[in-house]
């Protein structure tokens, strides 16, 4: 006895799929926009969750194995690639660059200029900005601020309620310095 199997694609979960431009076209309404609003570009649907509230919006671009998932924004012109992942409330924007291996993840913002690399981190309420620079094994959390030009590379660890606006390279935790640490 021959038996057939049929498999039907059931796209009713699907929340956008990808015009021929490789831009993203919501096929749901939701935080994006209404049915038909068109966001950024993508290489492929492995880029961006159908699930959750993740948005590429305006001109930003994920490629390359880069994920955006949860409720992660990224928007502008900003650009995610490599093997970068942003995901829980994250918001990447501006001409920001998030790429190689990088987290940025929780409630984290990179934005304005700012350029987050190799195996940095960019978690919890963090915010890396203007012209600053995050790279190496770099972490960034807690309520800290990177920006201006800045750069935090190496083992560096910023957290606590800091602003980092000088460069800074060091393998021991910042945080244990000091909470309220501002280099200039």
């Amino acid at each position: 006895m021959l038996y057939c199997v049929i498999f039907l694609t059931d796209n009713t979960n699907m929340k956008y799929e990808i015009n021929s431009k490789r831009q993203i076209i919501a096929l749901k309404s939701g935080p994006w926009g209404e049915v038909g609003t068109i966001g950024g570009y993508v290489d492929s649907e492995s880029n961006l969750s159908q699930y959750g509230n993740c948005w590429l919006y305006d001109n930003a671009c994920v490629f390359g194995n880069a994920k955006v998932y949860g409720d992660a924004k990224v928007f502008g012109d900003a650009k995610v690639f490599g093997n970068a992942k942003i995901y829980g409330d994250a918001n990447v924007y501006g001409d920001a660059r998030v790429s190689d291996d990088v987290i940025v993840s929780d409630n984290a913002w990179v934005y304005g200029n700012a350029r987050v690399y190799n195996n940095a981190k960019v978690t919890g309420y963090a915010k890396v900005y203007g012209y600053a620079k995050v790279y190496g094994n770099s972490h960034v959390y807690g309520n800290s601020h990177v920006l201006a030009d800045a750069w935090v590379f190496g083992n560096a660890r910023v957290s606590g309620i800091m602003k980092i606006k000088k460069s800074y390279n060091s393998p021991v935790d910042i945080e244990e310095l000091s909470d309220e640490l501002v280099l200039l």
